[in-house]
C-alpha cells in the first residue's frame, strides 16, 4: 500500500469595492505529508509554480523518468514531468533543502514521521516494519521515504535505478522519481484522460484532498511549461505579453493582484469563495500588471477596461484581434456591462488567461470562455 493521506472571472460589487473574480487549489502540503517544509501562508500555495522553483537536478529526474518509463510499463501513455513534480512538490517540495549530487543521491535523508499509530503526521494505524531499517533507518516500524515518501514495501515493488548504478534507492532522485512513474502509470494507464489521471494519483495517496493538491500543481506546472511563439510579436505589445506570461502558474485570487503584481484578494466571489489567503490574481489584477509594465494604466474592473482603448465589436468574431488586445467575455454580449472576463489575446485563438477560483494564470483558447463580447485595442 502507498503512503497513508464556471467559475469565471465575475464582476461583482464588493463593499463598495467591484473586482474580477476568485479561489484556491486546496493547501499545496497534504493534509497527511509529515514534512512542512514548502508551506506558505498563501493558502498553502507557494507563488509561482514554474520550473524555476524546482531544483535543477531534480526537474532533470523527472524528465529523465518520463523517458525510462515505458521500458517498464510499454502501455503507460500521457506520462510527463509536471506529473511527477506535482506529486513530488506535496510530497518533499521537490527536496529544498536537500543537497543533491551530480548523480542524484538526496542528503540528508528525506523521511516521513514513523507510521506507530500516535497520531503524529496524521497517521493512525501502526505499520509493521519490513525492511528491518534498510530503508527508513529504524526497525521499530514504517516510515515513508525519499523525495516521493514511499514505504519500504512499496519501493520493494516499484523502485528502479534510474541512474544506471545498478541499485533502486528511494532516496536517488533518479531512482524515486522512476519509481513513481511505473507506480503512477500502473498497469499501463492513459494520464491524458483526467479520469485515469485522478485514479492514479488516488492509487498513490488515498485521499481527496491529496488528489486536490496534487492536481492543482500539476495545472500549474503544465502551464509554466507551455512556450507559445513570439517572433513576430515586438515593442510594447511584447513587453505586455511577456509580463503576463511571466505569471503562468501563479494562483487564482477573487480581487487580487494589481499594475504593482500579485496581491491577496477579497471576499468573496459569488459561489462564497475567497482570495483573503491566496496571492495572486484575478482577471483584471494580471491585465493591469501586464500593461502597467508598458507604461499603461488599466482601470480595475473588466468592463471599465472594455473601455479603455479602442473597442472591437464581438460581431467581427476573434479573428480580427492582434496580439496585446485585452478579450472580453459577457453574459449578455453587446451589454458591455455585463462584461464578466478579461484575458490578453497572444494570437492563434489563445491567450493568457485567469480563468477562476481554483486554476492559476495560464494559456487558453479563446472559445474555452462562453459569452465572447469583443475586444480592446490599446497598442
Amino acid at each position: 500500500m502507498k503512503r497513508i493521506r464556471r467559475w469565471a472571472c465575475v464582476i461583482a460589487l464588493l463593499m463598495f469595492a467591484a473586482v474580477c473574480c476568485a479561489a484556491p487549489v486546496s493547501g499545496a502540503i497534504g493534509a497527511y505529508t509529515a514534512l512542512k517544509t514548502g508551506a506558505s501562508d498563501d493558502g498553502g500555495i507557494a507563488g509561482g509554480g514554474s520550473a524555476a522553483d524546482i531544483p535543477a537536478r531534480m526537474l532533470t529526474a523527472y524528465k529523465k523518468a518520463v523517458q525510462q518509463v515505458g521500458q517498464y510499463v510499454p502501455h503507460c501513455q500521457g506520462m510527463r514531468w509536471p506529473i511527477l513534480a506535482g506529486i513530488a512538490k506535496v510530497e518533499s517540495n521537490h527536496a529544498i533543502g536537500r543537497n543533491i549530487a551530480a548523480g542524484g543521491d538526496i542528503r540528508p535523508k528525506i523521511y516521513g514521521v514513523l507510521l506507530n499509530g500516535s497520531g503524529a503526521g496524521g497517521n493512525t494505524t501502526a505499520v509493521a516494519d519490513t525492511d528491518g531499517g534498510t530503508w527508513d533507518g529504524t526497525a521499530s516500524g514504517e516510515r515513508a521515504v525519499g523525495p516521493f515518501q514511499f514505504l519500504p514495501a512499496t519501493w520493494d515493488s516499484v523502485g528502479k535505478d534510474g541512474n544506471g548504478d545498478k541499485t533502486a534507492d528511494p532516496h536517488n532522485a533518479d531512482d524515486a522519481a522512476l519509481g513513481a512513474a511505473v507506480y503512477l502509470c500502473g498497469n499501463g494507464l492513459d494520464l491524458t484522460r483526467s479520469s485515469q489521471l485522478k485514479a492514479a494519483i488516488l492509487q498513490y495517496n488515498h485521499s481527496d484532498e491529496y488528489v486536490t493538491d496534487v492536481l492543482g500543481w500539476i495545472d500549474q506546472y503544465t502551464a509554466a511549461a507551455k512556450d507559445p511563439g513570439l517572433k513576430n510579436v515586438t515593442g510594447t505589445v511584447r513587453t505586455v505579453i511577456e509580463a503576463a506570461l511571466s505569471q503562468r502558474g501563479v494562483p487564482y485570487s477573487w480581487g487580487g493582484g494589481n499594475a504593482s503584481g500579485t496581491s491577496y484578494g477579497v471576499c468573496c466571489s459569488p459561489s462564497g469563495k475567497s482570495g483573503v489567503t491566496i496571492k495572486g490574481f484575478d482577471c483584471s489584477g494580471l491585465t493591469q500588471y501586464a500593461y502597467a509594465k508598458a507604461g499603461i494604466s488599466l482601470p480595475r474592473l473588466a468592463a471599465a477596461q472594455a473601455g479603455a482603448g479602442q473597442r472591437i465589436p464581438a460581431g467581427l468574431g476573434p479573428l480580427v484581434l492582434k496580439p496585446g488586445d485585452l478579450v472580453f467575455f459577457a453574459t449578455a454580449p453587446g451589454h458591455d456591462s455585463t462584461i464578466y472576463h478579461v484575458g490578453i489575446y497572444l494570437g492563434s485563438g489563445q491567450m493568457v488567461n485567469a480563468p477562476r477560483p481554483g486554476t492559476v494564470v495560464r494559456l487558453d483558447a479563446v472559445s474555452t470562455m462562453s459569452g465572447y463580447a469583443g475586444g480592446t485595442r490599446l497598442l
